[in-house]
């Protein structure tokens, strides 16, 4: 079930920064008492094959995040002591050394299976069951903006990496909403027409382009 609208959960889960130190985070909390928007994004497993390239594209945006009074989170439900691994093995051989944003290690899977992300299927009745599939997250993507709520959700299988432009542009848009009111037409980017939402505006706007 989508989450969008809503706010994000209030959980605490253990994360690890930059510097090796593991913490209580909650993603909600981050939002509401920092007065700032967040991008959560979750991978399936540290030392892997997709997560580290995108992992790194999330940190070459970083400042681009930070113009936008945004905080990048990454997740998984590794736990912290694995994060602090893959944060200490370099770039050349598969790791993430030189990312500075926090990652969630959600290893008792409470935060990602409230959000109901993990891969993993129930075969057979109520009373008799097994549970199918690898336990860990899709790549899940959660926008929230800074009362905590979700203004953006997407779910990639395992093998499709994302684009981390799309998440600026999606950011772009909802702060150019929460300023001025307007509605963002299709592929809008920052400096294009936006539209009321009168008959009027989007037969001006489709007469245009």
């Amino acid at each position: 079930m989508s989450q969008v609208g809503k706010k994000f959960p209030d959980i605490s889960v253990n994360a690890m920064n930059d510097m090796g130190d593991t913490f209580k985070m909650n993603v909600l909390e981050e939002a509401i008492n920092n007065n700032k928007k967040v991008i959560l994004f979750w991978y399936p497993k540290d030392f892997t094959f997709v997560c580290p390239t995108e992992i790194h594209a999330f940190q070459a945006k970083a400042k681009e995040f930070e113009k936008r009074n945004t905080i990048v989170i990454g997740a998984s439900c590794d736990t912290a002591e694995v994060h602090f691994a893959w944060l200490n093995t370099a770039k050349d051989n598969g790791g993430i050394e030189g990312v500075t944003f926090s990652l969630l290690a959600d290893s008792t899977r409470q935060l990602a299976e409230t959000l109901d992300i993990l891969d993993t299927q129930y075969v057979g009745t109520e009373e008799d069951y097994t549970i199918e599939g690898d336990n860990v997250t899709y790549r899940a993507t959660y926008l929230i903006d800074e009362e905590g709520t979700i203004f953006h959700e997407s779910v990639n299988v395992m093998p499709l990496g994302r684009n981390v432009d799309e998440y600026l542009r999606l950011i772009d848009g909802y702060s150019h909403h929460q300023t001025h009111g307007e509605v963002c037409p299709a592929n809008w980017e920052e400096g294009k027409d936006a539209m009321n939402e009168s008959r009027e505006s989007v037969a001006s706007y489709l007469s245009k382009h």
